[in-house]
């Protein structure tokens, strides 16, 4: 199976020219968070948590297949001593989060390239934290299922014998307190990466990196919180590629971010039960948001502005260009095309 990991997406850019104290730290940080915060690999009795154990094998061999090897550090051990005045061979197997540490601790040497070294172990945190947004993504999904269930036992009779208080309200608690919890891990997450001087931000399952703070601070990030939820994945898909696109220096970002509106424009749209059913393009859906039938969801110097877009920037990525030059913006052309999306899509998620 292919996992998408971050050391494969930017194989042809170079970040990293050493490894020092800092990357060092950041690794023996980003393991704490995932194995004492995230997940506890023993219960309370030491004993290993088998659930939690089978989570930190498949990361492990998931990475380790990308990577190209069987494990990413021995899991096997054997050495030799006595019982009873006799030799005796002491064998075993080390417990996956044991292995893991190993290596993401690995001492670094002159001998390793730098900037694969680190976006190795850049990978493990990315799909560690990947993991945990998807177990999180999956408990709010059940969420209203698990509501609706306390509703009806709260409707019920209560027995001698039935803990007091609301199960609608425990139920709710603990969905917040998941949610919470993993937010805040994130967050320490992202303010670990700029302690270590990373240019690095993880958001909706990927590593990805951010050029200026000012612009991640107020721009990025609340995008990336606002499109988390299913109804906006392929949103938070589409801009996802834009980026790795512009930084890695490949073709058409600004297609994607082009896409990424477009999509969250006709999702509006949906959700309003605006759609008829014969729009042809955005320029269709554009016409829904400004109608003032629907309450002029945008004004008409804003759909102006959105459909210019579409026409001169969009247009010219989304159609061959025949025997013309291929369309080519320079390096602040297409931070622009991506910020102008961005922006759009915060505001019209706002105005839901």
């Amino acid at each position: 199976m292919l996992t998408d990991v971050f050391f494969r997406r930017y194989a042809n850019r170079l970040m990293f020219e050493s490894v020092g104290q800092k990357e060092s730290a950041l690794f023996v940080q980003a393991y704490r968070i995932v194995n004492e915060q995230i997940w506890s690999y023993y219960g309370a009795t030491q004993k290993v948590n088998e659930s939690v154990k089978r989570i930190w094998t498949d990361i492990h061999d998931r990475l380790a297949m990308e990577i190209g090897v069987k494990e990413l550090s021995p899991k096997y051990y054997s050495y030799q001593t006595e019982y009873m005045g006799k030799p005796y061979t002491k064998s075993g197997f080390y417990e996956m989060n044991f292995v893991v540490e190993q290596w993401l601790n690995l001492r670094f040497s002159e001998d390793l390239n730098p900037d694969i070294f680190v976006k190795r172990r850049l990978s493990f945190v990315e799909l560690a934290f990947r993991k945990r947004e998807e177990q999180v993504a999956q408990a709010n999904s059940e969420f209203p299922r698990q509501l609706a269930e306390a509703k009806m036992q709260d409707s019920k009779p209560r027995g001698p014998i039935t803990i007091p208080g609301s199960r609608i309200n425990s139920v709710r608690a603990i969905n917040q307190s998941l949610n919470s919890i993993f937010a805040d891990n994130v967050n320490e997450l992202n303010e670990r990466f700029k302690q270590a001087g990373m240019p690095l931000h993880y958001h909706n399952g990927y590593l990805q990196i951010t050029q200026d703070a000012q612009l991640q601070e107020q721009v990025e990030q609340p995008f990336w919180l606002l499109v988390q939820d299913a109804p906006w994945a392929n949103v938070s898909i589409d801009m996802a590629e834009a980026i790795d696109l512009r930084d890695t220096g490949g073709r058409d970002p600004s297609f994607y971010a082009a896409k990424a509106l477009e999509s969250t424009i006709k999702i509006i749209c949906e959700l309003k039960n605006w759609t008829i059913g014969n729009e042809r393009g955005v320029s269709d859906f554009l016409n829904h948001l400004e109608s003032k039938a629907n309450g002029a969801f945008i004004e008409g110097w804003e759909r102006q502005s959105i459909q210019r877009f579409y026409s001169d920037v969009r247009n010219d990525l989304g159609h061959g260009p025949g025997s013309k030059d291929m369309p080519n913006f320079t390096t602040q052309q297409i931070d622009q095309t991506i910020e102008f999306c961005m922006s759009w899509v915060k505001s019209l998620i706002k105005r839901l």
